[in-house]
């Protein structure tokens, strides 16, 4: 499996510039994990209260906003354009969307809600240089917005994971059928998930 993004044999030869500077726009799973990005106290039922609000398809971004008690605050949700992954772009989306559904926290001295990002893409679990570019976004969005940065989760054809954390499951998929609002996810145990980006399963403290 190839990860990432080439670019075409017709680029121009200063196209390698711009692809620096994408790769500088983007955090690898070690730097992630290294960030102490709060752990959610539950996210089976995060991920699947998202996907039956937004039912994403492939190349669908889903942020959402939780307070202190990991209640849904805002979401919103957008297809990402057909475009090399770059950390910038990503960002500005995201905080586009942010400001639409929410107001910002900028002038509290520490935030109080948090925001996580699940994204909905083909391929396996393994981290890819586009998850670390929406890892670059998600965490300079928060600090533009003056959230806290949260959880980054991908949703492929396998289930969930979140990234860093060593945590997923099986449902929903990027093929399930959504769960109905108020209605209890089908039970699925949590399945330790030690792909890249996710070394040490549960080695930080729970979001308070």
């Amino acid at each position: 499996m190839t990860l990432g993004f080439a670019p075409p044999s017709t680029a121009p030869v200063n196209s390698s510039s711009g692809s620096a500077s994408r790769l500088a726009r983007m955090l690898e799973p070690a730097e992630w994990t290294s960030a102490g990005i709060p752990l959610l106290r539950n996210p089976r039922e995060v991920v699947s209260g998202l996907h039956s609000r937004h039912r994403p398809t492939p190349s669908t971004a889903v942020v959402a906003v939780l307070d202190h008690e990991e209640r849904l605050t805002a979401s919103a949700s957008f297809t990402r354009r057909p475009a090399p992954a770059d950390g910038w772009e990503f960002r500005n989306a995201l905080l586009a969307h942010l400001r639409r559904v929410i107001p910002h926290d900028l002038r509290r001295r520490t935030p109080v809600r948090t925001a996580v990002l699940l994204y909905c893409r083909d391929g396996d679990e393994r981290w890819t240089e586009e998850d670390g570019a929406w890892m670059w976004g998600l965490r300079d969005a928060c600090t533009l917005h003056g959230l806290r940065c949260g959880a980054y989760i991908t949703l492929t054809g396998a289930g969930w994971q979140v990234l860093g954390e060593g945590r997923g499951g099986r449902r929903p998929s990027s093929d399930s059928r959504p769960t109905p609002l108020g209605e209890d996810p089908e039970p699925d145990r949590l399945v330790p998930r030690i792909a890249s980006g996710a070394p040490e399963p549960l080695r930080r403290a729970a979001a308070r």
